[in-house]
Formats: structure tokens, C-alpha cells, sequence
């Protein structure tokens, strides 16, 4: 009589335990496919980790070390010459530097009668601003009546005294944008920029500030000029210009480069005189000029005497 139950006989333990040890092996080889599985992602994922990095890294990169842009017009030296026409101070106007060219030389006056007078500032630079309200109106008047040219170079040597905002750098890009699109009201916009000069280690004045000043100075453009201002259009200009005048021979002087601001030269010749006394700045105008009508008609081929008749 059967009670129904299975007819396969109950396995060894021999057989349980191989049974077992089957079931183990099986276990272990998934085990070891999600753990090969896992290692294959987790390594996927970190190689696309580092390429995004790498990546990101290469674009910063490349934006550092890109060529700057094109220079301002009518700073071909890397600085603007300003002359009086008509009573009027006017600027000389010159095409661009192309990215990634060099600047073109200003050719002075030698003729002994007109005063070149070259400064090299810096607009968070508290020295420069002693000389220029010092001398500003004295320059302004020797420039009107045709006694001087005047060539201003912006450099940013104090980029990182304004508190994280870049002030000189910021305020050296406005004057090129001022010199880009209204040249002729760069020397009241120069002289703004020093009248209401901060301090060093201050923030600077803020970009909205900086384009007050560019309508104070009567220049037109002024949307132009604005969208230049907050762009820093020109800013790969002005690191390029400072490192030149830092590291390369200051045209038409002896000096193998400037070593601070300000940096004024009269036909060549460096002013170490008092920042803060016109007078003594304007007798080394008048004594480098006429140092120099000296040399010209020193280097001048005599006029042939006629011979007396016999």
C-alpha cells in the first residue's frame, strides 16, 4: 500500500554535501562576475572623470596662454601721443596692433624745439598720481601751445593691490577703450582717472564709475566705450603691455626697461625729480630740450663760407 511519497531515494550525505559545494561555486562565480562587472564601471567612470578634468584643464589652458587679442587704434607704441593743434590736444591715430604683433615705435621730434615727454603709469600707482596732479596742467598747456607731444603708456603692475577687483588692470583697459573709440578725450579721461584716484589696497573704483568718468571726460562712443569697460576688451592687451615694458628696452631711451611707475622721460631722458614740485619738472623739460636743440645743431653740416674775390 503506498502512502503517496517519492519514490527517489534520499541523497548521501556525500551527495548533500557536493550538492552543496556546487552551489557554492555557482554563488562565488556571480559573486566574482558583478564584482568584474562593477571594477569594469566604477574604472569607466573614473577614466571619463579624468578626461573631463583633462579636458577643462587643456581649456584653461589654452585660454591663458592664447595670443591676446588686437590692440586698441591709436596706440600702435602701446601708448597714445597727444599733440596741440589749434590749441586743441589731439591724438595721433594709428591702426591697431595685430594679435600677436609688436608695437611700432613712435619716431620723436628731434629738431631741439618740442619737448617729447613719455610717461609710463600705472592708475592705482599713488606716485603716478602725485606727478600727474602735480604736472597735469603744466603738460596740458606745453601740449595745447605746440611746445610738447605727450605719449601716455597704461600699464597694470598693481593688478593684484585692489582688494581682488583688478582695478589697474580694469582702469588701464578703460583708457584703451577710451583710445579706441574717442582718442581726443584721452588726456581729460587721464586726468579724471587721477583726480579721483583710490587707494592702493583698496577695491578701485567700480566699472560703473570708471564709465562716469568717460562721459565727465566729454569722449564719444559712449555705448561703445561702455561694453569695452565691461567686456575688459582689451585685457590680453594690457598684460601684454606691461610685460613689454617691464622686460624690453623703453624705445628711444638708454633704459634696458622701466622698473616702476611713474617712469617720465624728456626726449629720452629719465626725470627722477620731486613728483610733488612743477617747477623743478618743468626746468628738466626745458634743460632736456635744449639739450637736444644742442646735439641737432651740433650734428648740422656747416654752410659752405663763400670765398672772397681776389
Amino acid at each position: 500500500m503506498s502512502n503517496g511519497g517519492s519514490t527517489q531515494p534520499r541523497p548521501t550525505r556525500n551527495e548533500r554535501r557536493d550538492a552543496a559545494r556546487e552551489k557554492a561555486r555557482i554563488l562565488r562565480e556571480e559573486q566574482k562576475k558583478r564584482e568584474r562587472r562593477n571594477k569594469v564601471l566604477i574604472q569607466g567612470g573614473v577614466i571619463v572623470a579624468v578626461l573631463a578634468i583633462a579636458a577643462l584643464v587643456v581649456s584653461l589652458i589654452m585660454q591663458s596662454t592664447k595670443p591676446e587679442g588686437p590692440g586698441p587704434e591709436n596706440m600702435a607704441s602701446d601708448g597714445i601721443v597727444l599733440t596741440g593743434v589749434d590749441g586743441t590736444i589731439t591724438a595721433v591715430e594709428t591702426p591697431a596692433i595685430p594679435a600677436g604683433g609688436t608695437p611700432t615705435n613712435t619716431v620723436p621730434d628731434d629738431s631741439g624745439t618740442v619737448a617729447n615727454i613719455v610717461t609710463y603709469v600705472d592708475y592705482l600707482c599713488p606716485f603716478c598720481g602725485q606727478f600727474e596732479t602735480t604736472n597735469s596742467e603744466s603738460m596740458r598747456t606745453m601740449v595745447e601751445s605746440g611746445a610738447a607731444t605727450l605719449e601716455i603708456h597704461p600699464v597694470a603692475i598693481l593688478t593684484n593691490k585692489s582688494a581682488g577687483t583688478q582695478y589697474s588692470l580694469r582702469a588701464a583697459n578703460a583708457a584703451a577703450c577710451v583710445a579706441e573709440s574717442s582718442p581726443d578725450a584721452f588726456f581729460d579721461f587721464n586726468a579724471l582717472l587721477f583726480e579721483n584716484q583710490p587707494e592702493e589696497g583698496s577695491t578701485g573704483l567700480t566699472n560703473d564709475e570708471l564709465k562716469g568718468f568717460v562721459e565727465q571726460s566729454g569722449a564719444s562712443s559712449l555705448s561703445s566705450i561702455d561694453k569695452c569697460i565691461d567686456d575688459t576688451q582689451f585685457k590680453g592687451w594690457v598684460q601684454a603691455a606691461t610685460n613689454r615694458a617691464l622686460t624690453e628696452k623703453v624705445p628711444n631711451s638708454d633704459l634696458e626697461s622701466i622698473t616702476g611707475t611713474p617712469t617720465v622721460l624728456v626726449n629720452g631722458k629719465q626725470y627722477v625729480g620731486s613728483l610733488t614740485d612743477p617747477a623743478e619738472f618743468q626746468s628738466f623739460v626745458l634743460q632736456a630740450t635744449g639739450e637736444t636743440f644742442s646735439e641737432s645743431n651740433s650734428t648740422e653740416t656747416p654752410t659752405p663760407t663763400p670765398t672772397p674775390a681776389q
